[in-house]
Order: structure tokens, then sequence, then C-alpha cells
């Protein structure tokens, strides 16, 4: 538990932490010192020998005024190294977080990261502010009894020493049983605060489709599940803390049973008897105060292993020699790529010259999207080389490659601040003129133009203020203000209605004009303009070349391009020519 405090904490963390846990060490010494020093009181007080009542007060009361300067500092201690602890926490993660790969990102660790920097490091704080002391006191201070009351009588500290084992044994028995519950209860947890917030996000889609009850019954699944993981945990954890106190009661028993038999067999007198057994007593009240801490002790080491867990998440290597890329095209040499055991990219070869437009086509599951992911080194291949420029993709510095490209895929995200705000995160040193000229070319200034509070309206988390192709228009904004000389692009304006699929093709133009683009294409009139179509299936690329050699080709992309004229060629029956029924669009 120390050793992994310390590991998360960072040095700047780590040394008041450092300082805390020595200082909770003299403290609970002396607490031990104190009780044992009851021990020559009592009998100075049966024996009514007031020289010795008042030498032993003296030390009685010179041992609590160290341990109220001490407690006083280790207080204090304990506070700035929570302080302390949280802020690190918050940084380390935050940068931990933010130099991971793209890939890393999924919709599943949304609530899991979300817990674990807000229960979760407080759940850490709390170990130094307040779990530290009574559990260093619980084992500090009856080890220090016990040694000291081998100076009165071996027999008895022995007798209390025999049953220290079993307390141990099942102290950790207990704690192991609240840390399994805890991992449930931390997943169930994750899981409901995902659903809350795919819940929240999915309204529209939920209310269109008329499964909103549905949607509600996932999220009521996974707040049951919370609840029964919750109730488990507690039903786990009250019979161990029973038997815990338990033992620790039979401990105080053995010596109470063994005392009185020393007492009735002459070896110790009775005032001896009386203080040992007072000294007893205050050997395993810390014991069954720990007792009460440990299951918060368990929660608190789990939520320190998973954020440990996360730091060890390799963030991807930066070169030791780093090399800029000489142009803006794109190469990919015999790629290989994998997510977990299941093979994506299969040899994968191509190149993207500068400046002109390449489209990738294929089914679902061909690729694609991983393509364009490698361009943006949301991983690194498992075999083989990404180029840009030249240059491997691995030897070019991180920022210096995402300075070169701008990303318009299929979900955007925009964020809680105004619409300026969102389209200046494409270059934030840009002048009010770029940010305007971008705005005016991807026709984000129409929608300016309607809104009371122009450019300063606040668009909400996510953009749910906006339309979805006006969150379209205002990322497309952001990437023309970049001005990044390659471009990544996901079309997607078959869900927008013609006004903002107009407005939207609009802005691409200007996105692209000079650039060097890889689109996933959906529409034909970007696949036929391209200057080479790239056909993936299966992981490969099965065909490559202009649209009119590949429809001569008569290959697959033929084939793809046949269906997609046919489809686009049929519209749904007028009123009267049967229910449901196709018709020509005339062609």
């Amino acid at each position: 538990m120390i050793r992994a405090l310390f590991a998360v904490s960072g040095r700047d963390a780590g040394r008041p932490l450092l300082r805390n846990l020595v200082g909770l060490v003299v403290e609970a010494v002396l607490v031990g010192v104190g009780f044992t020093l009851l021990v020559p009181l009592l009998r100075a007080l049966i024996a009514r020998d007031m020289a010795g009542i008042w030498a032993w007060l003296g030390a009685l009361a010179g041992v609590l005024l160290v341990y109220a300067l001490v407690r006083y500092r280790t207080q204090l201690a304990g506070y700035r190294a929570a302080l302390g602890l949280g802020r690190g926490l918050f940084l380390r993660l935050g940068d931990h977080i933010a130099d991971l790969p793209l890939g890393w990102f999924r919709a599943d660790r949304v609530g899991q990261v979300g817990r674990l920097t807000s229960q979760g490091v407080i759940d850490v704080m709390g170990v130094p502010a307040h779990l530290l002391r009574p559990v260093i006191t619980a084992f500090v201070t009856p080890a220090t009894v016990v040694a000291l009351m081998f100076l009165f009588d071996w027999r008895l500290a022995l007798a209390a020493l025999a049953t220290a084992p079993v307390a141990f044994l099942v102290y950790r028995w207990t704690g192991n049983l609240v840390q399994r519950g805890d991992h449930r209860t931390d997943a169930a947890a994750a899981e409901a605060a995902g659903r809350v917030v795919e819940f929240a996000q999915s309204q529209a889609v939920l209310r269109a489709f008329g499964r909103a009850e549905e949607g509600f019954r996932q999220l009521d699944a996974a707040l049951k599940e919370q609840r029964d993981a919750g109730r488990a945990l507690i039903l786990t954890a009250v019979p161990g803390f029973a038997v815990f106190v338990l033992v620790v009661q039979l401990a105080f028993t053995v010596v109470l049973l063994f005392g009185t038999s020393l007492a009735l067999g002459g070896t110790i007198d009775a005032p001896e008897l009386l203080a040992l057994l007072v000294l007893s007593a205050r050997y395993v009240e810390p014991l069954i105060a720990a007792a009460d801490l440990g299951g918060a002790l368990r929660i608190s080491r789990n939520s320190l292993a998973r954020m440990d867990d996360l730091l060890a998440v390799k963030p991807l290597p930066e070169p030791l020699t780093p090399a800029l890329p000489d142009g803006a095209g794109l190469a990919f040499e015999d790629v290989h790529f994998s997510y977990g055991d299941r093979p994506v990219l299969k040899g994968v070869s191509f190149k993207v010259p500068e400046r002109t437009v390449t489209a990738l086509v294929g089914p679902s599951g061909s690729g694609k999207t991983t393509v364009a992911r490698l361009v943006a080194r949301f991983w690194d291949p498992d075999a083989g080389t990404v180029k840009l420029g030249g240059v491997d993709l691995r030897e070019i510095p991180t920022a210096d490659l995402m300075a070169r490209i701008s990303l318009v895929f299929q979900e955007v995200y925009l964020f809680d601040g105004s619409i300026e705000d969102n389209i200046r995160m494409g270059r934030p040193d840009a002048g009010d003129d770029a940010l305007r000229e971008a705005a005016r070319l991807a026709r984000v200034d129409e929608i300016v133009a309607r809104l009371p509070e122009g450019y300063a309206t606040r668009v909400g988390e996510g953009g749910w203020a906006l339309s979805g192709g006006e969150r379209q228009r205002v990322s497309i904004a952001r990437a023309i203000l970049k001005d990044a000389p390659i471009v990544l692009l996901d079309e997607a304006t078959a869900a927008l209605d013609p006004e903002n699929e107009a407005a939207v093709q609009d802005a691409l133009r200007a996105l692209t004009a000079e650039r060097t683009l890889l689109v996933i294409a959906h529409r034909l009139q970007t696949v036929q303009s391209a200057d080479q179509i790239l056909v993936l299936d299966d992981g490969r690329v099965v065909e490559q070349g202009s649209h009119p050699e590949l429809r001569a080709a008569g290959g697959r992309y033929a084939a793809f391009w046949t269906e997609r004229d046919r489809a686009a060629g049929w519209r749904i029956a007028r009123q009267g020519r049967g229910a449901g029924a196709p018709a020509p669009a005339g062609r």
C-alpha cells in the first residue's frame, strides 16, 4: 500500500508524504509508551507511593506533551500531503492521459477515467488525511506495548503476542474480501457512469426511433448492478469485520485468563496483574479501530492499483533522433495491423502523392478508417512503415506530425465554449481576420448571423446546441484555420438535410484545396473526382487506379460503382404506384 502510494504520488507529493509517515510512526510509538507508563503508575497508586506517583505522572505528562506536539505537526502534514497528493495526481494523470495514443481512447473508457479522476483521487487523498494514522497506530502501538510488556512480565507479553499472527491473518482475509468486492463495485460504477453519459447523449436517436424506454432499461440495469455490487460489498465486509473483532477480543481474553492463573498461583501480585490487564486493554483497542478502517484502506488500494495501471500504459515512443518530413506525400509500405488478435490490415502498400486526392472505398470492416488513423498515429503498425514526406512517422515528433494534419471525422466533438473558441482551437494564435475568413469559407458565418450572441454563442458540451450539419461546419472551419498540408477526411454528409449537405460540401472544397487529401469516401461525386482510388477488402488493397481505369477493369470497384449508381437512380414510389414500390428516377 505504502509503496503504491509513493509510486503514484510523484516527487513533489512524495516528500511531505514521507515526512507524514515518519511522524505518524513516532506518534504511534509515543502512544504505546504512554500506555505502558500506566503500569508503574498504577503500581505506585495501589502501593500509595506518593514519590513514585509524582515521578510517573511527570513522565507520563512529558510523553503526552511530546505526543501533542508531534500529533499537531502530523495532523497538518497529513492534510498537506493529501492536498499535494491530489494536486500531483491530477497533474500526473492529466499529463499522462494527454500523451496516450489516440487509439487508447475508447467509448468504454469514459466512465472508467471519469470515476478514477474523481472518486478515485478522493479515495487516495483520504489515505494520508484520514487512514494512515489509525492504521499505523493499530500496528505500531500494539507492537510497542508488547515490546515494553517484556520489561514487566515476559509471560503475559508472550501470551499477548501469541494471538497476533491469527489477528493479522484474519485482517488480511477480511481485506481481501473487501478488495474483491470493490473490484465489482468499481466496474459497476464505471459502467453506470458510462450509461448515464450515453443515455444523455443519445436522447435524440432514442426518441426518434421510439426506443427511449429501452435505453432507460439499459441504464436502469447498470444502476441496479451498481446497487447490488455495493450491497454485496457490505455483506462481505461485515462478517469479516465481526470475525476480526472476535479474534482481537479473544486475544484480550487469553491474556486475562493467563494473568489470572499466574496471580492465583502467586507468581505475580494482584496490583501488577491489574496494571498489565489495563495495558492489554490498550493493546486491543487500536486493533479494533483498524478493523473498521480496513475496508476503506483496501478500496483506496484498489484505486491506487487502477491509477498505477493507467500510468503504466506506455505512450507512443518519441524519436531519439527526430526527423522532419520533406513534403506532404504519404506512403504505406507492407503495413500490418491488428486490434488484439483480430487482423485488420494485411500487407497494405500504396502511395499518396502530394496535393492529390486519394479515396478509400470498400465494405464496412475492410480497414478504411484504420488506414486514416494510422496516418494520424492513433497507433503504430504491427509491421511495415507509414511514411510522411519520405520519413517514418515514428521518427517525427508528435507535435510536428499533428501540426501537419487536420482531422475531420464523422464524430464531431465541440467543447463547451463559444463558436469562436471552438474554431480557434485549430490555431490559437490566429488573428480575428483569419478566423473570420475560415468561418466564411466553412459557411459558419451563416450560422453566426442567426444567433443573438454571434461568435460568442456557447455551443454546450459536445456541441449539443447546434445541429449535426452546423457542428460539421464549425469543425471544418477549425481545420481550415489550422491550414495543415494534409487532410484526413471521413466524409459524412449522408445524414444531413440538403441545405446543410450543400454547405458542408462547399466547406470541404475550401478545406481540401491545394492539400494532400486522404478521404474515406461515401459520395459518388467524391469517388469519381479523386486522383486515385484504393479499393480495400478484408484488410488488403485489392484494386488501385483512377475512376475510368477501375470502371474499365470490371472488377470489384466496377461492381461497387454499378450498385451505387443503381441505388442512386431509384426513389420511393409516389402515392398511387403501390405501397413501398420503387420507381425509376427517369434516367
